[in-house]
């Protein structure tokens, strides 16, 4: 009997395959990557290079320092492994990833990820496959491979049978446009390195499901409000008479 395929296929394309699957291969995503939940390939464009030395990159035309990825070479490299599904590239110059972008992913049957290194891939081969850049921040890394792996650990997570109690997804942060509330556990008292005793609230222990619904809705509104403007406003935007409680 074959086994039964994975919920979703992800191809990276790297030149570091050896980085995979990292962390990726520990906790949840570990468990659900040994369970078939998801599966990995990875895709490494040296094999498809045609020179002794394995070049995967060129000069830029028009100068400038760095290195560019060859088309040539990630064309070959990508119909080797046709279908490609959702082809995407992690870039700084993406769109940025949101808990959105990783409930659609997480809807898809094959995600293919291009790892971009140097200064990047050229810009034709973007145009050829139609790539979704996305970026995980305003800010570079050393290559594609470390945002692949946020990127995937967001949407791998949201696969069925990943985590076990799905509701979960609900109450974090961005599930309702807010950001998570505090949590607390035992002890219920307990004295900081500061020397100041904290308590838990109490009406975490009330037993009284819906005052402590509400609280938590409430401090979920506080934070994100001091911290997220820009997500505040548009929480107040979609729900204006949830809204109004906060100061």
């Amino acid at each position: 009997m074959k086994p039964e395929p994975a919920k979703l296929t992800v191809k990276i394309i790297t030149l570091f395959p050896e980085m995979f699957p990292g962390h990726l291969g520990l906790s949840l995503s570990g468990k659900a990557l040994e369970k078939r939940i998801w599966s990995l390939e990875t895709v490494n464009p040296r094999y498809y290079t045609t020179d002794v030395h394995k070049t995967v990159d060129d000069s830029p035309f028009g100068g400038g320092a760095g290195m560019v990825m060859k088309p040539d070479i990630l064309d070959r490299s990508l119909q080797a492994h046709l279908p490609l599904g959702r082809f995407i590239y992690m870039t700084p110059r993406g769109k940025p990833l949101t808990q959105a972008k990783a409930i659609e992913l997480s809807q898809e049957p094959l995600l293919t990820i291009l790892c971009g290194r140097y200064e990047g891939v050229d810009e034709r081969l973007l145009e050829a496959y139609q790539a979704e850049e996305i970026s995980i921040g305003d800010y570079v890394l050393s290559g594609g491979e470390q945002a692949a792996m946020i990127l995937l650990d967001t949407v791998i997570r949201l696969l069925p049978d990943v985590i076990g109690n799905a509701g979960t997804h609900d109450e974090e942060s961005f599930g309702n446009g807010l950001l998570e509330y505090p949590h607390y556990t035992r002890p219920a008292e307990w004295t900081g390195p500061d020397g100041i005793l904290r308590k838990v609230p109490e009406i975490l222990s009330s037993g009284h499901h819906a005052k402590v619904k509400d609280w938590r809705l409430e401090q979920s509104k506080a934070v994100t409000k001091e911290r997220r403007p820009d997500l505040w406003s548009a929480y107040v935007v979609q729900n204006p008479e949830n809204s109004k409680k906060t100061k």
